[in-house]
């Protein structure tokens, strides 16, 4: 990836909130879908300021200036993308039939993510940013907007789809960075940790996998379940996930090789009733994305990949339907 053409765009296609033609009527929703848009808005403010957190932490963690002011520009998105959500979750409250909060589960998931992010190596936080960003991009918004289905929503998810696009871009070039042979070195040539440390880290990484479970459920698989009731987009941002552990190097970081073997095992005939429970409490993740979701022909295919055609693959996904 060309870092410095990439600040260029990150520059570039900057916007403001004010952008947005806000005097757009909403589509006339039904009591259900009013509460559950207004709900899932609401959730999304919280997930793109999580973001943004995170970014915050990778910013603050690289000695590249040019990634340093990468990721400063992705925590000016997920701040503008919050305000945007907010705004969008007021728009479409037009009945007022209840009052609308952060899901705690999110705020709650949030605390500890961010607490992790700042005591673990950094290809674990860099994992579940992937992850989270492939899910928000290929799967939740683009549902989101196509049940939306007017105006004001359209609007809205372009420009955010665009910044989020760059997101996916810079996290498949930090996945290949963690996998590589220089940050093995680098992490070898790290001073020892003190046991507070490592206890702090460890118990940092229990409380975020012990959250993960009830957040993924409310803020991503509940709404996906009405947003897109067939699973197709969830099942593909899950199998570009797994595309990802396996490529090479991924695969030798014991954090990816710990979730892919859980995964691997919660799939198998014999021993998935055993390891599924398991899997998908500490994973955080429900039994449909468990299942290994590419075949074999397409595995050879993603190793022979680079990780930019892995991240402009996954991002053409955005416009199939």
């Amino acid at each position: 990836m060309d870092l410095q053409r990439m600040l260029s765009l990150c520059e570039r296609d900057q916007w403001s909130v004010d952008d947005l033609d806000w005097t757009v009527a909403p589509r006339a929703l039904s009591r259900e879908h009013e509460i559950a848009i207004c709900q899932y808005f609401t959730d999304m403010a919280g997930i793109e300021l999580l973001a943004g957190a995170l970014f915050a932490v990778q910013r603050d963690q690289t000695e590249d200036p040019t990634l340093r002011a990468i990721f400063q520009s992705f925590v000016r998105d997920e701040e503008r993308h919050s305000v945007v959500a907010r705004r969008l979750a007021r728009h479409y409250d037009v009945h007022h039939y209840r009052a609308y909060r952060e899901n705690p589960h999110l705020t709650r998931f949030a605390e500890h993510f961010v607490l992790a992010a700042r005591s673990l190596p950094p290809d674990i936080a860099n994992t579940y940013i992937t992850a989270g960003e492939l899910l928000l991009d290929i799967a939740l918004l683009r549902s989101l907007d196509d049940f939306v289905d007017d105006a004001m929503s359209k609007q809205a998810m372009k420009l955010i789809n665009r910044d989020e696009s760059r997101h996916i871009a810079v996290d498949h070039h930090m996945v290949e960075h963690y996998a590589s042979p220089a940050y093995t070195r680098w992490l070898e040539a790290q001073p020892a940790r003190s046991k507070r440390e490592r206890a702090r880290a460890a118990a940092s990484l229990v409380g975020l996998m012990w959250h993960a479970r009830p957040f993924f459920r409310d803020v991503f698989f509940r709404p996906m379940d009405l947003l897109d009731p067939a699973g197709t987009r969830l099942r593909e941002a899950f199998k570009r996930i797994q595309i990802l552990g396996l490529k090479e190097g991924v695969t030798d970081r014991p954090f990816s090789k710990f979730t892919m073997v859980l995964q691997r095992l919660a799939d198998d005939a014999v021993v998935g009733r055993v390891f599924r429970p398991i899997a998908e409490r500490v994973l955080g993740v429900d039994e449909r994305v468990l299942k290994t979701l590419y075949t074999d022909l397409e595995a050879e295919r993603f190793r022979r990949m680079s990780f930019d055609q892995l991240a402009d693959e996954a991002l053409a996904q955005k416009t199939v339907n």
